[in-house]
């Protein structure tokens, strides 16, 4: 990966976007977008657009969520203990024993999540997974009005754990899920930008909020761009580790190439297209199938106004929503190249519908 790229992945990754407050995350994005861009903009609740070839047809959406899974401040005890509440997927049996950060209004307050000894635990039968409301944060004050001095109900609160290089192209980090995606996008825009080829469509590379608590942000966005197509990149569940069935989840692995999805809300002529500029590049794909929803924006984006022709690419990516995500920094190349294709294969004013 060129060097540029790799430090912007690394700054857009560690820099903390908790779901609902991610205007840091979103101000990294903006700033590495403006120079490949012809404009940029944010909405209202922080949804970000960089727009290459304005004016150009078709308009197509590049979106990727810029929100992560956090926590909340939700209560503290006369003690000086924080007690959460969980914003996006959040397992709180691995959250335990975790160093953290609290996001105030006066800068980021640092703690960690409480984990009573094995010494000082009476276990009958097997231990049960806690509950997230039995998690509690010390931050090493000794009551609540000590406590309230630096944080309030509601702050929001992430894992400090940051982006590190595992194994050849092998990267870990906390918060891939999505800023690949958010990444892949502004990526697609540079390999455009820097491209002789004639490029007709209007291109919105989006970083749009709140995904992880109900597709939100994609929703406004896409109502309000009004795109002839959307690409939509998040990560998808590698299966190539222990433990995971493939009968039940497909087969999917780290460092096979990006994943594309079929079914339901993904357009089959637009699918078709992108397995057409796959091939052409030279860029290996795997395959998903889906029942009735993806779990992703596409859900929200493809059924806008009078439905838009929406697929879905995701990267593998193994221990998701946890402290140590794991995906290849050479799957993660191949998505804006597939992006760049894509957009660059299309011709003026085209568009996508089910052949009948």
């Amino acid at each position: 990966m060129r060097e540029p790229s790799l430090h912007f992945l690394k700054t857009l990754v560690n820099t903390p976007s908790p779901v609902g407050h991610e205007t840091r995350g979103q101000r990294v994005w903006l700033d590495y977008a403006k120079q490949f861009a012809d404009e940029t903009f944010s909405d209202a609740y922080g949804n970000c657009v960089a727009v290459l070839n304005k004016g150009g047809s078709p308009r197509i959406m590049l979106a990727g969520h810029a929100d992560e899974i956090a926590m909340a401040v939700n209560y503290i005890d006369d003690n000086g203990f924080i007690y959460v509440r969980k914003m996006g997927g959040v397992d709180a049996a691995i959250t335990k024993a975790q160093r953290i950060v609290i996001h105030t209004r006066g800068g980021p307050v640092k703690g960690v999540v409480g984990n009573v000894a094995p010494h000082l635990m009476k276990l009958e039968g097997d231990p049960k997974p806690p509950k997230i409301h039995e998690i509690f944060i010390d931050i090493g004050v000794a009551s609540r009005k000590e406590a309230e001095k630096v944080i309030r109900v509601g702050d929001p609160i992430t894992l400090v754990d940051e982006f590190d290089i595992l194994r050849g192209d092998l990267a870990v980090a906390r918060a891939f899920d999505n800023r690949i995606g958010t990444f892949a996008v502004i990526e697609a825009l540079r390999l455009l930008k820097e491209s002789k080829a004639p490029l007709h469509a209007e291109v919105c590379a989006v970083s749009n909020v709140q995904e992880e608590v109900g597709l939100l942000g994609a929703r406004q966005i896409a109502y309000s761009l009004k795109p002839d197509i959307a690409l939509v990149v998040d990560v998808t569940h590698a299966t190539d580790y222990p433990t995971v069935s493939k009968m039940q989840h497909g087969d999917v692995k780290v460092g096979k190439g990006p994943a594309l999805t079929h079914g339901g809300c993904n357009h089959p002529e637009v699918v078709k297209r992108l397995e057409e500029v796959a091939a052409k590049k030279k860029i290996s794909l795997q395959h998903e199938a889906m029942s009735s929803t993806s779990g992703t924006d596409t859900d929200a984006i493809f059924w806008t106004r009078g439905g838009i022709a929406s697929a879905l690419i995701s990267l593998p990516n193994r221990y998701m929503h946890s402290p140590v995500e794991v995906v290849s920094l050479k799957d993660l190349e191949q998505i804006p190249q597939l992006l760049a294709a894509f957009v660059s294969s299309l011709k003026k004013g085209e568009q996508f519908k089910v052949q009948i």
